[in-house]
């Protein structure tokens, strides 16, 4: 019997089939909403740290010094499922607090219907869990240093600006020492207020970097931690869903090649040499029906050149290979039924896999708003921006375009995961339709 791996819930990979899998990053807070919420990440993380270290520490502890018997074995399985519910409540702090994206890894679970001893076992040789338990034992180092600053800072902060106020109830001595004497002036209460005034002052404003700080120097050892794998696995997850959107791409292309072969030119082929054949016969018997025969053979092989051109064209545009992409998708765009407003921007050089993609992308696109979008016009825009091609197909049609719908859509998208790229369709209904597509091109 198999482990398996789970994926979480809360992550928001989708499936490749449709769009890319991406975490869509939550509204960080700003201003003095950024403020507060940083010093509340900072101040709880003590009180979190340590139930955390303790459990985990105790647990660990008594599960080795019992590592003989089974006893030692299910202590050592709660510290490991303790720190699990600590990291997962910790990626939750970091996304609610600080709007950070903390994706929860993909845990090993044990397979459906494995024994109490496979499922309890099955944790412990998940390297993230252990990953867990080392956050649970080195968080506490980070979380006092962050409780610590939040704390000195707020205290300092709230006691330099309302010091004016309490000191009247404070006992007072000019002769003892204070800071005050020791910065060269006189040793008087108004002269403190001011010093704890702008201490107070200093410590308002530097606030929010401070605050920063602390919250960043906990989070970015829990983002280590906790979240790296799941972002290491979630690109291995994109890559093999390019690997396979490309093999069913192909897969498809060459389908529909085959299919499209041998209803077209391959009929055509037979019935030519059929021609051929009676040709043959008719020249000894009537040459005057063997010269029209001749000519419904020529029509024949000139309508067959014509078909096995337009498949070529889905194979590798001649255009595109003899003279780049800008010309190729000026002759889409000048074939194009609905009218086409296009702007094109792109250097020459571009990776092959990448010229052939876009081609594609347009004229899927374009095929599309000709047969199902009902739009009098189209505006095409293709550029490089961010490392890659974007590609950008609007119409005023009636919109209601959706990859799940079929129309193209859904190829179309194995297409453009097939070169690593991602698609997003906006379509409301009564439109407009955009289709946007991002192809990255290495070394760019």
């Amino acid at each position: 019997m198999t482990d398996t791996i789970v994926l979480p819930m809360t992550d928001t990979a989708t499936d490749p089939a449709f769009y890319e899998a991406t975490a869509s990053e939550p509204a960080r807070p700003r201003g003095v909403r950024r403020v507060l919420y940083d010093s509340a990440y900072a101040l709880s993380s003590f009180f979190i740290a340590l139930p955390a270290f303790i459990v985990v520490v105790t647990d660990l502890a008594l599960g080795l010094g019992l590592i003989i018997f089974i006893g030692g074995i299910l202590l050592i399985w709660v510290a490991v499922m303790v720190a699990r519910g600590f990291a997962r409540f910790e990626r939750i702090r970091m996304r609610g607090l600080l709007g950070k994206p903390a994706p929860t890894p993909a845990y090993i679970c044990a397979a459906e219907g494995a024994g109490f001893w496979r499922k309890a076992l099955t944790p412990l040789r998940d390297a993230q869990s252990w990953l867990d338990v080392v956050w649970a034992l080195v968080g506490l180092v980070t979380g006092t240093v962050a409780f610590g600053l939040a704390l000195v800072w707020w205290a300092g902060m709230v006691q330099g600006l309302t010091y004016w106020f309490w000191q009247r109830w404070v006992p007072f001595d000019p002769d003892e020492w204070s800071l005050v004497r020791e910065l060269g002036f006189e040793n008087t209460r108004h002269n403190q207020s001011l010093l704890q005034l702008a201490i107070g002052v200093a410590m308002l404003l530097t606030l929010p970097w401070v605050m920063r700080f602390a919250a960043a120097l906990h989070s970015s050892l829990a983002q280590v931690l906790l979240c790296s794998r799941a972002e290491l696995q979630h690109e291995v997850r994109r890559v093999e869903g390019g690997r396979e959107a490309a093999r069913a791409a192909e897969a498809a292309s060459l389908r529909r090649l085959e299919r499209d072969i041998h209803d077209g030119p391959q009929q055509r082929l037979v019935r030519l040499q059929m021609d051929l054949g009676r040709i043959k016969k008719q020249l000894a018997e009537d040459p005057e029906l063997a010269v029209q025969t001749v000519d419904s053979a020529l029509l024949q092989a000139r309508e067959t050149v014509e078909e096995l051109r337009s498949l070529s064209r889905g194979i590798a545009p001649p255009l595109l290979v003899d003279r780049g992409l800008a010309a190729a998708l000026g002759e889409l765009t000048v074939r194009a039924t609905v009218p086409v407003e296009a702007t094109v921007d792109v250097p020459d050089s571009l990776p092959p896999h990448v010229e052939t993609a876009v081609y594609f992308i347009v004229a899927e696109a374009l095929t599309n708003v000709a047969k199902h979008s009902g739009a009098t016009r189209t505006a095409l825009g293709v550029w490089m921006e961010n490392g890659g091609v974007q590609v950008r197909v609007e119409d005023d049609g009636v919109g209601g375009a959706h990859p799940a719908k079929g129309s193209g859509l859904a190829g179309l998208q194995q297409r453009v995961l097939a070169a690593d790229g991602r698609l997003e369709v906006t379509s409301p209904e009564g439109g407009p339709t955009v289709v946007h597509a991002f192809l990255p091109v290495g070394g760019l």
